[in-house]
């Protein structure tokens, strides 16, 4: 039995990392949860700690973004489990590999171009079609949009067309949705990072700081409830929109 009195969040990528903290964030302010996985859907122990704590109703749901059927399927499921549509959607599942221009392919691209844009748009306008009222979307992008470095480019490109599109989505659907997004800075450190390269990447941002999980998640309830807000982009990345990177965190 589901708690149909509680909002539904229907957060891609969201067990694991960023997207777990943004799922903790709408447990403890009373949301239902639907949370997607690409194969693996059991929450990491924090967030699963949460939603026991919080008495939360949540279901996984696993797709491939990749596929291209896997948008509709995945907001039908959820639709089917719950007996409604989200209220709202975080478009926070992403494919991240290293490439550039030299050493990418047709292959890569194309992959990063189905997790990292056609996907989330396609699950935007799934559930706009299949809800009666007007939702809340959030698009998690990057900051490196703004400025970008010759690292990761099929990622890259494919952030940048994502980006792009907020605005042209919140547009064309009108008040049937308020679609906004959130470009993060350098939040989570990949494997083999040790604290002295953590803080260098720090020292590189004007406010000395790196991004949280805990300060995107902040970012997304805020838009998801900020009434008069649609097609922003907001940046929550210490600043690091305002310079220009010649590589990627990774080389700093």
């Amino acid at each position: 039995m589901t708690n149909k009195a509680a909002p539904l969040a229907l957060i891609t990528g969201g067990f694991r990392r960023v997207g777990a903290a943004i799922a903790a964030h709408f447990s403890d302010h009373g949301y239902s949860l639907a949370l997607h996985g690409h194969s693996d859907i059991k929450p990491e122990e924090a967030l699963q700690n949460t939603l026991t704590q919080n008495n939360t109703q949540w279901q996984g749901f696993g797709a491939d973004l990749r596929q291209a059927d896997a948008a509709a399927i995945l907001m039908d499921a959820v639709i089917n489990h719950f007996g409604r549509a989200p209220d709202v959607l975080i478009n926070n599942a992403s494919l991240f590999q290293n490439d550039t221009v030299d050493s990418q392919t047709q292959e890569s691209f194309d992959a990063h171009m189905a997790v990292n844009f056609r996907s989330p748009l396609f699950l935007t306008k799934a559930l706009i079609e299949r809800s009666d009222r007007q939702v809340s979307i959030i698009q998690i992008i990057d900051q490196r949009v703004r400025n970008p470095n010759k690292d990761q480019t099929s990622y890259t490109l494919s952030k940048q067309a994502f980006a792009e599109s907020i605005r042209t989505q919140a547009r064309s659907y009108g008040k049937q949705a308020r679609i906004n997004g959130i470009a993060p800075g350098f939040t989570l450190a990949p494997d083999g990072f040790d604290d002295t390269h953590i803080a260098r990447i720090a020292g590189a941002m004007p406010l000395e700081i790196n991004s949280k999980p805990q300060d995107i998640a902040q970012a997304a309830f805020y838009l998801v409830h900020a009434k008069a807000v649609t097609g922003q982009l907001l940046f929550v990345d210490g600043g690091a929109h305002m310079e220009s990177y010649a590589r990627d965190f990774e080389f700093m």
